[in-house]
C-alpha cells in the first residue's frame, strides 16, 4: 500500500506513487512542479515539470514512458546525466510492467494528484515506420528519420571528422582528440583492406564521405560510396568536390540491393549492418561477396549484442521509437557465421568496445558544450533524444552490455589462396 510521509508535500506523494508503480525504491531526488522535493539528499535531481510526465508513465510504465516524459520536456534532469542513468538503469531499460495490485494501490493517489487522464500524444520526434520490415521503402523511412536530422547538427555532435562510428583511440595525450582518433580509425580500415593505388573500393553506407575521401587521398584508390540518405549524399559530394577528389570518389544515393557494377578490390561496411537486420543479413553478405574480386577483402564494422533481453521482453523501446527504427544488434558469432555462409573466409575479429564508449562520451561533450545551438538546429526534443541515446549507449559499452567489432573477411580464390599475409602486424600498428 502507499505510504504517506507526514510532511505530505507533492514531491513526497509523487515519490511514494512512483515507487508503488515501479515496485522499487527511487535512487534519485524528485522535484515536483510546485517546487517541493523528496528523496535522498545529495542525489541528482529528476524534475517533474508537469503532471503529464506521470500520466505518460501511468500509460507506459516502462522505458518508453520514461523516454517520452524526458524527450517532451515534461521531465528533466539536474546533475550528471551519466550518474542519473546509472541509478535509473533498472527503470530505464528493465522496468517491469505494472501489475494489477500496485496499480490499484496507486490509483487513488494518482487521482488526487491529477495524473489520471487520457494518454498524452507521443512527442513528435517519435517515429513509427510503415510497410514490410526491411523492405526498401521502410528502410528509407528509417534512414531518413535517423540521418536526415540536418548536416549542421551532425557536425556539431561529430566534430570536424564527420565520422559517425566508433573511433580508434591510439593515445592518451591531452592534445590527441576525437578528430585524431577518427583519422586513426579510417586509416586502420584502409590498412586492413591493404588498399593500393588504382584499386576500386566500395563503401557501403558511406555516411558523409569521410572514409571514401581518406582512402582516395591517402591510398590512391577509386571509391564508390553509397547511402540512401539524400542529405548525407549531398554533403559528401560537396566535401569531395571541395577537396578536389571528384575524379576519384563517386557518391551515390543507392540501396545496396541495387549494386551491379562490381567487381571491387575491397569493400567497407561501417555501421551499416545494424540497419540491414539479422534476417536479411545473409542476402546482404551474398551481395557484397558477389561484388568482390577473388582475393578481395571485406571490412565489416558492426555493433554487437553482448547481453540478450529476456525472450518475453518484446515491448517497443526508446531506441526503436526515437533513434534506430528496425535497428538490430546480433552477436558477433552470428555475424561471422552468416559471412561464412555467404562464402567469405573470416580472417580477423577485432573488438573495439572501450573505444566506442570513449567516442560516445566525446560526442555528448560536443552536444552539451553547444546545447543552445543544437536545439536551434533541430528541436528541443531531438536534442534530448540524442543526449539520452549517446549517454546511455556510452554506459552500455562500458558495462559490456553491447560491443563493437571489426570483422575482416576475404573472398578466396578457387584454389583456396587468399592473398592475405600470415600475420596481423601489417595493419595493427
Amino acid at each position: 500500500m502507499l505510504t504517506r510521509n507526514p510532511t505530505d508535500t507533492t514531491a513526497v506523494r509523487l515519490k511514494s506513487l512512483l515507487e508503488t508503480l515501479l515496485q522499487t525504491p527511487l535512487p534519485v531526488r524528485l522535484r515536483a512542479w510546485d517546487g517541493s522535493e523528496a528523496g535522498p539528499a545529495g542525489a541528482p535531481v529528476v524534475v517533474i515539470r508537469h503532471r503529464r510526465a506521470l500520466r505518460r508513465l501511468v500509460w507506459q510504465p516502462n522505458q518508453l514512458g520514461l523516454a517520452r516524459a524526458y524527450v517532451s520536456g515534461d521531465m528533466d534532469v539536474e546533475g550528471d546525466l551519466y550518474d542519473v542513468l546509472t541509478r535509473l538503469a533498472p527503470l530505464l531499460w528493465q522496468a517491469p510492467g505494472v501489475t494489477e495490485v500496485p496499480l490499484r494501490a496507486a490509483m487513488g493517489e494518482a487521482l488526487r494528484l491529477g495524473i489520471i487522464g487520457s494518454q498524452p500524444k507521443p512527442p513528435p520526434e517519435e517515429m513509427a515506420v510503415t510497410g514490410a520490415r526491411h523492405s526498401r521503402g521502410r528502410d528509407r523511412q528509417a534512414i531518413r528519420h535517423h540521418y536526415d536530422v540536418g548536416n549542421d547538427f551532425y557536425r556539431l555532435v561529430l566534430g570536424e571528422s564527420m565520422v559517425y562510428s566508433c573511433a580508434y583511440w591510439t593515445s592518451d595525450d591531452p592534445g590527441y582528440g576525437l578528430a585524431d582518433a577518427q583519422r586513426d580509425k579510417l586509416d586502420l580500415i584502409c590498412r586492413k583492406l591493404e588498399l593500393r593505388p588504382g584499386q576500386r573500393l566500395l563503401d557501403v553506407g558511406c555516411g558523409w564521405g569521410s572514409l571514401a575521401m581518406h582512402a582516395a587521398k591517402e591510398y590512391g584508390v577509386q571509391v564508390v560510396g553509397i547511402t540512401i540518405s539524400a542529405e548525407q549524399a549531398a554533403y559528401a559530394r560537396k566535401r569531395v568536390d571541395d577537396a578536389g577528389l571528384g575524379h576519384q570518389v563517386e557518391i551515390r544515393v543507392q540501396d545496396y540491393r541495387e549494386l551491379d557494377d562490381g567487381p571491387f578490390d575491397a569493400i567497407s561496411s561501417v555501421g551499416m549492418a545494424e540497419h540491414v537486420g539479422t534476417g536479411p543479413y545473409l542476402e546482404y553478405a551474398r551481395i557484397l561477396y558477389g561484388q568482390l574480386k577473388p582475393g578481395g577483402r571485406l571490412l565489416n564494422h558492426q555493433i554487437s549484442a553482448l547481453r540478450h533481453a529476456p525472450e518475453e521482453s518484446h515491448q517497443r523501446g526508446f531506441i526503436d521509437a526515437y533513434v534506430f527504427p528496425d535497428g538490430e544488434l546480433a552477436p558477433v558469432g552470428t555475424t561471422v557465421t552468416l559471412l561464412e555462409r555467404a562464402g567469405f573466409e573470416v580472417r580477423d575479429v577485432h573488438a573495439l568496445r572501450e573505444h566506442y564508449a570513449r567516442t560516445l562520451r566525446a560526442w555528448v561533450t560536443n552536444l552539451e558544450a553547444e546545447w543552445s545551438r543544437g536545439v536551434r538546429l533541430t528541436s528541443p526534443g531531438r536534442a534530448r533524444v540524442w543526449r539520452l541515446y549517446m549517454a546511455a549507449s556510452a554506459l552500455a559499452f562500458e558495462r559490456a552490455n553491447i560491443g563493437v567489432n571489426q570483422v575482416l573477411a576475404v573472398k578466396d580464390h578457387r584454389d583456396g589462396t587468399s592473398d592475405m599475409p600470415p600475420t596481423r602486424t601489417s595493419f595493427l600498428a
